[in-house]
């Protein structure tokens, strides 16, 4: 269920998604490795550099509502026990700070990171 929702996220990005992803494709060449709307045990995340453990997030504005936040707050919170930092832009920081929200990610993913090994494996379930 989760890779057919993924599929269906990729054919229907968001412009500030579409924005980021051709950001990110530049970053690919330069040897990273995200991939977009990619599937993460159970969740979809909107980007992903698995080898850097690195989970990207564009939120609208049903981010900022109480639900939309507590529901981000956990799953982020559940993606670092799993070893994933997660950066988190708003729709118009893309739109109006590309520059800023690239150094951020480009930043992040040339930190150190810890080995894969430090890290449980994901758990697969239903959706």
């Amino acid at each position: 269920m989760t890779n057919e929702f993924a599929r269906h996220l990729r054919k229907n990005m968001t412009p500030q998604e579409v924005a980021l992803w051709c950001q990110l494709r530049h970053l690919n060449k330069q040897g990273f490795h995200f991939r977009r709307q990619s599937p993460l045990a159970n969740y979809v995340v909107d980007f992903l550099e698995r080898k850097r453990r690195l989970v990207i997030e564009i939120d609208g504005s049903q981010h900022g509502l109480e639900k939309g936040a507590r529901s981000d707050r956990l799953r982020d919170m559940l993606l670092q026990e799993w070893g994933y930092r997660v950066l988190r832009f708003w729709n118009v920081d893309v739109d109006h700070a590309m520059d800023g929200v690239i150094d951020k990610i480009t930043e992040a993913i040339t930190a150190p990171t810890r080995s894969l090994r430090e890290h449980p494996p994901l758990k697969q379930g239903r959706d």
